[in-house]
């Protein structure tokens, strides 16, 4: 199957690993995985904020990017996958409603990494190994706005010798929400803090998840406290061996 992949400014800039990894799996899955150079940034980071106008110019730009073919679009990121999905809405209030259309049709073939896996490809076993004791951390854009609760846990029950730990509200927030965690530092602080003491109870060796935004949040807490937990984004799971 040809798929292409949008790797996300932050896997990019940040985790550039994630986006390597999320590649190798798709190819070990056998996907033929194609790169449009053309792609930037979903513009998420200004819808945000509220700089809806500025941000059409690079939404327009990945649309265009996006009908160079008919594939399906893979990308290891909840919250670029959601933002990208609100495009048709956007571009209708602005009055462009060609772009909307357009949109749509872009929007309708992004899948999260986890959702593509589990069920376009009908894959729940990648033949992944990792033996310990983890914590699952469901991003709000995954689990609350694409509604993609089951897959990723599915595939981590799935990883050979890997434990998964339950935590107290591990449904909760942890305080990043893009923008949020700089205009509201001091709640999104506290937030992250209450996360980690949640974690830190289950005593896991892993912290995974399938947002990068999110595992930066608290793997900075996490390394400022001084833990040795190991944070790792789901695609770095998958691509473990025996």
């Amino acid at each position: 199957m040809n798929v292409n992949i949008y790797v996300t400014c932050i896997a990019d800039v940040v985790k550039s690993g994630v986006a390597k990894n999320t590649v190798l799996l798709l190819e070990k899955l056998g996907c033929n995985v194609i790169f449009l150079e053309k792609q930037g940034c979903c513009g998420q980071p200004a819808l945000n904020s509220g700089y809806t106008k500025q941000a059409l110019a690079g939404m327009k730009n990945l649309v265009e990017t996006f009908e160079a073919n008919d594939y399906p679009i893979v990308a290891p990121a909840g919250s670029c996958v959601y933002a990208i999905k609100n495009y048709a809405e956007v571009f209708q209030r602005e009055g462009e409603s060609q772009w909307a259309a357009r949109a749509e049709k872009v929007a309708n073939r992004f899948h999260d990494l986890t959702d593509f896996i589990v069920n376009v490809l009908g894959v729940t076993n990648v033949g992944a190994a990792l033996p310990g004791r983890a914590v699952y951390h469901p991003s709000c854009s995954l689990f609350r706005k694409l509604g993609i609760v089951n897959e990723p846990i599915t595939l981590l029950e799935n990883v050979k010798g890997l434990q998964l730990l339950p935590i107290h509200n591990q449904q909760t927030c942890c305080g990043f929400g893009g923008t949020f965690s700089v205009k509201m530092a001091e709640i999104s602080g506290e937030m992250v803090k209450e996360k980690v003491e949640h974690i830190n109870e289950a005593e896991p060796e892993y912290l995974i998840g399938a947002d990068v935004s999110c595992l930066i949040n608290i793997g900075g807490r996490l390394h400022r406290e001084g833990s040795k937990i190991k944070v790792m984004h789901i695609a770095e799971v998958l691509m473990q061996g025996e």
